[in-house]
């Protein structure tokens, strides 16, 4: 993207657009026909493996109330007890809360260009694909990287979160 056809994308998608483009990444947003808001719906969409989707788990952090970001593949479950011994104590980040903390809505949350930077912690599991896929911002965006790309661009610590 050059940046004059940023603009028909949604607000979210923008950010997460210009942020992979300043960076060098080499697959700009993607926006799809349908909605993604869960892995297996993202999944189903792109003709891919469920556990390919980096889906964006956000939480609540108690002592702070800051937003904790966990990556994890679309096919695994966030363990909260193996996160708290990571971060501290967690809540739940209710709708309101995630979107002020992220810029994003639920269903779209990217797991780059956030409104404030979160604690993040990206799934090593996510690790056994080539490629994965990612919300980019929207609940009918998404941007192909791979394993690596995630860390590099998030600068996230990989972690054992399931």
């Amino acid at each position: 993207m050059c940046g004059a056809e940023l603009t028909s994308l949604p607000e979210g998608v923008q950010r997460v657009a210009r942020l992979l483009r300043d960076k060098g990444h080499a697959h700009a947003p993607q926006m799809l026909d349908d909605a993604c808001r869960t892995a297996q719906q993202a999944a189903d969409a792109l003709g891919i493996a469920v556990g390919q989707i980096a889906k964006s788990i956000v939480f609540r952090r108690k002592e702070d109330d800051a937003a904790v970001l966990v990556v994890t593949s679309g096919d695994r479950r966030v363990d909260e007890k193996k996160v708290e011994a990571l971060v501290g104590r967690l809540g739940r980040a209710d709708a309101e809360f995630v979107k002020r903390a992220t810029g994003f809505s639920i269903g779209g949350v990217s797991p780059f260009a956030h409104a404030m930077p979160p604690v993040m912690l990206i799934d090593r599991e996510l690790f056994r694909f080539e490629d994965i896929w990612a919300a980019a911002g929207h609940p009918h965006a998404v941007v192909r990287l791979r394993p690596q790309d995630l860390e590099g661009l998030t600068g996230g610590p990989v972690a054992d979160v399931v």
